[in-house]
């Protein structure tokens, strides 16, 4: 029986458009030559950051973030941002009885943005506030702790295949791996993917029919 589900944040509740087109007006580089290195270093296996890095290969990523912040160009969210299943899904998710948690590997101030969203959740934190990041082992023990739950009762629910699945199943999660976003589409048919996933899915509405008692 699952009691539990964890899930990942960006292009699992929220969409990433907004996040690199700020970065790319940062810089001062066309939106679209930003989406495609994205894109390009997603597929090379690469962490996204190396996108900037690209545009300008001296940059200080954390540095650049604060000046945005200070210049009042910083992180935002609200309600566009969310992906139109988001809140069906987890209202029908913890109609169910079933804890519902929030993790990903945002900034302390992504935690707060998405509390201000007042998701029918139950817990939010992000790897800012923890001072952990996936895919740690001590991050998915932290989400593992906030879903009270056993680990063979929970389920992760993310797009990721590094931070999101292979992890969790090593953390002895139960595994829902989401088509959605460069991510979830690129590796959806990979092997590995296959095996260690549960569950694939290309909705959040098709968690209440796996987690119904």
């Amino acid at each position: 029986m699952i009691r539990a589900v964890i899930l990942d944040v960006g292009e699992t509740l929220v969409r990433d458009d907004r996040y690199w087109t700020a970065w790319a007006d940062w810089l001062d580089a066309p939106r679209h030559t930003v989406a495609a290195l994205v894109g390009a270093v997603v597929a090379q296996g690469r962490d996204n950051a190396d996108a900037l890095r690209l545009i300008r290969p001296d940059i200080d990523v954390a540095a650049e973030y604060q000046a945005r912040e200070a210049a009042g160009r910083g992180e935002h969210l609200d309600e566009s941002d969310l992906y139109p299943d988001v809140r069906p899904a987890l209202a029908s998710v913890r109609a169910l009885g079933v804890r519902v948690v929030v993790a990903g590997n945002q900034t302390v101030k992504a935690a707060q943005l998405l509390r201000d969203l007042d998701l029918p959740v139950d817990f939010i934190a992000t790897s800012g506030e923890w001072g952990v990041a996936k895919p740690s082992p001590e991050f998915f023990a932290r989400a593992l702790d906030a879903s009270g739950a056993l680990a063979y009762e929970t389920l992760y629910v993310g797009d990721h295949p590094a931070n999101d699945v292979f992890p969790a199943r090593e953390a002895g999660l139960l595994v829902a791996h989401l088509r959605r976003g460069p991510w979830g589409y690129l590796w959806a048919d990979d092997p590995e993917v296959i095996e260690a996933a549960d569950w694939r899915i290309d909705s959040l509405t098709q968690l209440a029919s796996i987690v119904a008692p």
